[in-house]
């Protein structure tokens, strides 16, 4: 595709991810993502035809190339600090509640590619998650869209909830820190839930919030090696264009993550890069709200509200569980 095609659609996902941006400076609890995606729908019938295979484009290339630069915000060696007990609770936390999602999603009824997006979104980190394992499951855009409201609608209501339970249930700073990594979903809403319990509170939430993250890469990969199977096995799609083994997205997060992990890569260079990624995710999010229709959106109403609230006291009911044994 000829590089003039392609500019009319980047100079609107970059003016998405300015005013995402500008917004989330106005109010740091909402993220830029959120933002940036419910944007995109705002403003989709508004979007001039010669735009959108721009946004198709950046869509498509940001998403994956902010994947692997997601790599750069933990090391291992901050992973193994955690303790074996804690790093085991990540592990169950988010299996039993991603798996658990999928599940709820069939009994109430929700599609099952929302069903997975908001399993993702809701177990590892939020709209970055979903923006990951969309790029290989292609998913609807409106389920998207749904999963990312549905992540920052409980995300933000968790900021007032889990402080509460937290004093409720007795749980002293770092265990509390551990449990609202653990169970809240945004990296910026797992910040806001754990700070009443104070600074050591919020380092240690942190740093299991991105433990889960870890997990994001093996989830996308299992995914995809599932669909792969089903391809190869569905005569209808043999001679089609099948998914990767494993997408070079994922394995690229895995080395960003592993140069992280060596100590070579300077601070400022780390800091600039999670700037980076969190550009490269609005933008892509606001492309994809971009080809959303308000009224396919609308349409899983009750059921997907229901499924968010499942998933997040699943979360948070499993995690408190596995904190408790670990």
């Amino acid at each position: 595709m000829p590089a003039r095609r392609l500019v009319p659609g980047l100079l609107v996902a970059a003016a998405g991810t300015a005013v995402a941006f500008g917004l989330n400076r106005l109010v740091p609890a909402v993220s830029a993502l959120t933002v940036a995606v419910v944007l995109g729908v705002l403003v989709a019938s508004a979007v001039p035809p010669a735009a959108q295979d721009g946004l198709r484009w950046a869509t498509r290339k940001f998403l994956r190339l902010g994947v692997v630069l997601l790599g750069c915000q933990l090391g291992l060696g901050e992973v193994f600090r955690l303790g074996a007990g804690t790093v085991v609770a990540v592990v169950v936390t988010v299996l039993v509640s991603f798996s658990g999602t999928i599940l709820a999603g069939r009994l109430i009824g929700v599609p099952r590619g929302l069903a997975l997006l908001v399993g993702t979104g809701f177990s590892i980190c939020g709209a970055s998650a979903i923006a990951a394992m969309d790029s290989v499951t292609e998913s609807d855009r409106e389920e998207v869209a749904t999963a990312v409201t549905l992540v920052t609608l409980y995300g933000s209501a968790a900021i007032a909830l889990v402080p509460l339970a937290g004093r409720a249930l007795g749980l002293g700073p770092q265990r509390f820190g551990e449990w609202a990594g653990l169970s809240v979903h945004e990296v910026a809403q797992v910040v806001a839930a754990a700070s009443p319990a104070g600074a050591a509170a919020v380092a240690i939430a942190v740093v299991v919030k991105l433990t889960r993250v870890v997990l994001l890469a093996p989830m996308v990969a299992g995914v995809s090696i599932v669909r792969r199977r089903r391809a190869l096995h569905t005569p209808a799609t043999t001679t089609g264009k099948r998914p990767p083994l494993v997408p070079l997205f994922v394995l690229g997060f895995l080395a960003t993550m592993a140069l992280r992990s060596s100590g070579l890569v300077p601070a400022p260079l780390l800091s600039a890069a999670n700037v980076v990624t969190t550009l490269l995710f609005a933008a892509a999010l606001f492309g994809l709200g971009s080809g959303v229709r308000i009224g396919a959106l609308l349409r899983t109403g009750r059921r997907g509200l229901a499924l968010g609230a499942v998933s997040t006291v699943l979360v948070a009911l499993v995690a408190y569980g596995a904190l408790a044994v670990a």
